[in-house]
């Protein structure tokens, strides 16, 4: 998850101190904005690398916690990309954070012979470990001038996956955020719920979901995941983007899905590159931060797979 040089440092800082001082680095925005960036150690082994704007500010600043993708046994929280992304909010007046989580997959599948009672012990370990991250921010939140009432979560795929259930299955925060604690929305780039109706009038809040007709791994509407057998030991119904944009519509409630039609998984990483981040500032800044609520279908017809769906998403 980091380089060789980066495990050294955190080794020494592990055993000759029980707390740590961050990594800093700076950067200059076009805006002329300095941004911050530190990386921390939220828990345990795990990191995470926040950017926020060095300006001091009387209104306290919103945050993003973007969650990466990987199967749930790869990935790695400093790609590139995903520190572009952060560093592109915080020039926005963004707490923005890239988090490592606990691999538990590595080395192993978490395809249709992964049993299905492992995949959702997965699904809630990664939630428990974004909701520690959140508490590390929350502890912090005077340091860092956040906003404790507008955290929003991003996830990739199996990022997305857990930031779905780490928002909708309440059960995952025990013990490590307060009960009054509300997170102010969540972004899915390729994800899915175990059960659309975890989503209820008393949990909701703003989701925007990305997602292709035709991706083979996380259904775009309600099938098994990586579309396994009923015989096999991981078959696990999920449902997707369309199914929980329905379900909040059913809520009459806001829901944001942007589609591609005939598109696949790599709408896990699509969302965050220059062409189409418009739709993520657009979701922050109006159903987030500014509570319009809106129900946004955007379509795309970029996609370049073949399948046989039950239903035309795409009319």
């Amino acid at each position: 998850m980091t380089s060789k040089s980066t495990l050294r440092i955190r080794t020494l800082i592990i055993v000759f101190g029980l707390f740590t001082l961050p990594q800093i680095c700076f950067t200059q925005s076009a805006d002329q904005k300095e941004i911050r960036k530190e990386s921390h150690i939220y828990s345990d082994t795990l990191g995470m690398d926040i950017f926020y704007p060095v300006a001091s500010s009387s209104e306290k600043r919103p945050v993003l916690i973007y969650v990466h993708g990987g199967g749930f046994g790869a990935g790695t929280r400093d790609h590139p990309s995903h520190l572009e992304f952060c560093e592109h909010f915080a020039k926005k007046g963004w707490v923005t954070a890239t988090i490592s989580y606990h691999l538990t997959m590595k080395g192993k599948s978490f395809s249709c012979d992964q049993p299905k009672a492992n995949k959702v012990a997965t699904f809630n370990t990664v939630a428990g470990n974004i909701h520690q991250s959140v508490a590390y921010l929350l502890q912090r939140q005077k340091q860092f001038n956040i906003d404790p009432h507008r955290i929003v979560l991003i996830g990739s795929s199996a990022g997305a996956e857990a930031a779905l259930h780490a928002i909708y299955c309440e059960d995952t925060r025990e013990g490590i955020l307060p009960e009054s604690f509300r997170y102010a929305g969540v972004i899915s780039m390729a994800g899915a719920l175990l059960d659309e109706k975890m989503i209820t009038a008393e949990n909701v809040v703003p989701t925007q979901m990305f997602h292709g007709t035709c991706d083979q791994l996380v259904p775009y509407a309600s099938a098994p995941h990586h579309y396994c057998s009923p015989e096999d030991v991981g078959y696990l119904n999920l449902a997707g983007s369309f199914t929980l944009s329905e379900r909040l519509k059913a809520l009459n409630t806001g829901s944001y899905l942007v589609t591609d039609c005939s598109g696949g998984h790599e709408w896990s990483g699509h969302p965050i590159k220059p062409q189409y981040i418009h739709h993520i500032e657009d979701f922050l800044e109006k159903d987030v931060l500014n509570g319009e609520g809106r129900q946004i279908r955007h379509q795309y017809n970029t996609g370049r797979y073949e399948c046989t769906l039950g239903e035309d998403y795409c009319k």
